[in-house]
């Protein structure tokens, strides 16, 4: 039962795939460095050791594409094959292939990467491309913009570029295709590919510090979400933990990746374009002090009502909260606009670390206005002397009638028959609501 259950759970891990592309062109016949063998003889034989021993490793799948065996004299730009494609157990094939190479041809980079994005299979897993190359692109292509593009449709993640024997100077032309080595020597390429190799295979990890006013990683249970920088989908979503210890608890990542991070706190918190070290524990700490701000309304009312809750002097809403609850907000000072009639507006509250800060309005009151024929007209609030509008009255209905839930205050109703010609026929009745209180007016 126990074997069956791993079985079954290796079978439903996400497979590392890595496209070897290897560069066949001609100047591959020179030496890697002065007095060493030639580059091709010194790829070969790495490469074949490598896929040799990564046979062995579990959800592992390898393949293999060149480019430049064509004879120099045709400067044929499409001179790029996937020699061996992705199945189980085909490192004896890949071997078999590498070892028959034989070098003539030019170089072209970008059309090897556009045609190496149909050589995985359309299926979950990490797709990686190891390119060992000796030169740059000769084709007229654009390695850069194809490797972004695949990035960004999340078909390969940050591809590895082995230079053979190159200059160092070479980092910045490969830098934008994706994560350049230089191997000077026999002894670099072997150390650089078992880098590369295990910098895809073994475990990263990370831990959110999601820190307090005092610097302190004390906040938590919020949700996290990890994009892909360059495709803009979504990796992992993760609800933040502290661990038994009291410190944010250990996920794994993938290496391989840039990363956005959202916390999603009010308002949310952002780091953008993240790099983990690989084969590490990766620590980002973040600002998120958060305290409690809580709505109530009087008397304990059931009403619903709901609050604007926006930035202190800005306009954008970052959150609709309802009374009679209770909402984290990062530290700061928000301004409130209960939507109650008339609206009640409350600027500048503040909200402190790990404080709740209590807001209260009273309860409202009601006004029914009963209509013995249609009219046209409108509810106003009395303030500081000032007539101010609420909300128009519809007038007419089959029941005669029309509820309105108004907070406590001195209101004007001014009003005319729907039908009437002369102006002189405008009315307005004064009433004052109280809270809790049921006020009934008839319109004549």
């Amino acid at each position: 039962m126990g074997n069956n259950n791993r079985l079954k759970a290796q079978s439903t891990e996400k497979k590392t795939r890595f496209l070897f592309m290897l560069d066949c062109s001609g100047s591959m016949w020179d030496d890697i460095n002065k007095g060493g063998r030639q580059k091709i003889v010194v790829a070969k034989s790495i490469l074949s050791r490598l896929v040799d021993s990564l046979q062995h490793i579990p959800n592992v799948e390898m393949a293999l594409r060149v480019f430049g065996t064509s004879p120099k004299n045709k400067y044929d730009c499409k001179d790029s094959h996937l020699e061996v494609s992705f199945f189980d157990h085909n490192a004896d094939e890949m071997i078999e292939k590498v070892s028959r190479l034989e070098p003539s041809g030019t170089t072209p980079i970008a059309y090897s990467l556009t045609q190496g994005a149909d050589d995985f299979p359309n299926s979950q897993g990490k797709n990686i491309i190891i390119l060992l190359t000796d030169g740059i692109e000769e084709c007229k292509g654009d390695p850069c913009a194809v490797s972004q593009s695949l990035q960004g449709r999340g078909v390969i993640l940050r591809p590895f570029i082995i230079g053979l024997g190159m200059s160092t100077d070479y980092s910045k032309y490969f830098g934008c295709v994706g994560t350049y080595f230089n191997a000077a020597n026999e002894n670099d390429l072997k150390n650089i590919l078992s880098a590369v190799v295990t910098q895809a295979l073994n475990n990263t990890t990370v831990q959110v510090y999601l820190n307090d006013i005092n610097g302190k990683p004390t906040e938590t249970n919020v949700d996290m979400t990890f994009y892909n920088a360059k495709s803009k989908t979504v990796v992992y979503n993760i609800y933040h933990t502290l661990n038994a210890s009291g410190m944010p608890d250990t996920l794994k990542v993938d290496p391989l990746t840039h990363y956005n991070l959202v916390v999603q706190t009010t308002p949310p918190v952002y780091q953008n374009d993240i790099e983990f070290q690989s084969s590490k524990n990766n620590i980002i700490k973040l600002d998120a002090p958060q305290g409690n701000l809580n709505l109530s309304i009087n008397n304990k009312s059931s009403y619903t009502i709901k609050c604007l809750v926006r930035k202190s002097g800005q306009k954008e809403v970052i959150y609709i909260q309802d009374f009679n609850s209770s909402h984290k907000y990062i530290v700061g000072t928000y301004d409130l606009e209960a939507l109650t009639l008339p609206r009640t507006r409350i600027n500048k509250v503040n909200v402190e670390q790990s404080n709740t800060t209590d807001i209260q309005i009273p309860q409202p009151g009601k006004l029914e206005l009963e209509y013995k024929r249609d009219v046209v007209g409108s509810i106003y609030v009395i303030r500081n002397k000032k007539q101010e509008w609420v909300i128009n009255v519809t007038g007419s209905g089959s029941e005669r009638k029309e509820l309105f839930i108004l907070q406590p205050g001195s209101y004007k109703v001014i009003y005319r028959p729907k039908y009437s010609h002369n102006t002189i026929e405008t009315k307005q009745l004064e009433i004052k609501v109280e809270s809790g209180s049921f006020n009934t007016m008839s319109l004549q």
